[in-house]
């Protein structure tokens, strides 16, 4: 049984998603564009070519920066779906057994009814641990309050 009441779980449609970590590689992303692309502009002697490799260089550590700042995981009326760096899944809840961060992990877990464990990126301790412990917390409560009220998926 969860250990909170209806009114204490957040609303739906709810998105976790590490808030600090993602301003600061956005900040970076844009710094380093804006740096790299200046460089090849004001350096001497570099032609058309080189100068447009400056800021294609720019462009893909930019673009690295930004899908490191894409992790999230939003939780709806349907289910829960974890949004990676590259890939994104839809879980149902009942799929969804138990959210796991324990002491010394990168980021949460979800153990799965397929026996398998999905890592979500979108709740993270790095430079905010206070907000990821709450984040892990309210899912959790949302994945029991969830499974609890919809069946049961049938288990082999």
């Amino acid at each position: 049984m969860p250990d909170t009441t209806p009114d204490d779980l957040p609303a739906l449609p709810v998105t976790f998603r590490p808030g600090r970590t993602r301003a600061v590689l956005i900040v970076l992303a844009v710094l380093a564009f804006a740096t790299i692309t200046a460089v090849g502009m004001v350096l001497d002697g570099l032609g058309p070519g080189e100068r447009l490799s400056f800021v294609f260089t720019a462009l893909v550590l930019a673009a690295v920066l930004l899908l490191l700042a894409r992790p999230r995981v939003v939780a709806d009326e349907t289910g829960v779906t974890v949004v990676n760096l590259t890939a994104r899944r839809h879980l149902a809840w009942p799929e969804i057994l138990r959210v796991n961060l324990r002491q010394g992990d990168p980021w949460v877990f979800l153990d799965l009814s397929d026996g398998t464990s999905l890592p979500a990126l979108g709740i993270q301790p790095g430079i905010a641990r206070q907000r990821a412990l709450a984040d892990a917390r309210a899912l959790r409560d949302l994945v029991e309050a969830r499974s609890v009220a919809l069946p049961e998926a049938p288990r082999d």
